[in-house]
């Protein structure tokens, strides 16, 4: 029961606007096909799991 894609888009842009008030912040294009790995290396690890949207 995914989103609708311009709803999506919408709220990438949001974030993606938000984080960079306090951060670098480098992206790709929305929707691209994109490979990545992980090495979890850190002290801790954040889940952002939540029904609060806004």
């Amino acid at each position: 029961e995914a989103g609708a894609p311009d709803m999506a888009n919408e709220m990438y842009e949001y974030i993606i606007s938000k984080c960079s008030e306090q951060f670098h912040v480098e992206t790709g294009e929305f929707g691209a096909d994109m490979k990545v790995s992980l090495l979890n290396d850190g002290p801790f690890t954040i889940i952002l799991d939540s029904d609060d949207i806004c």
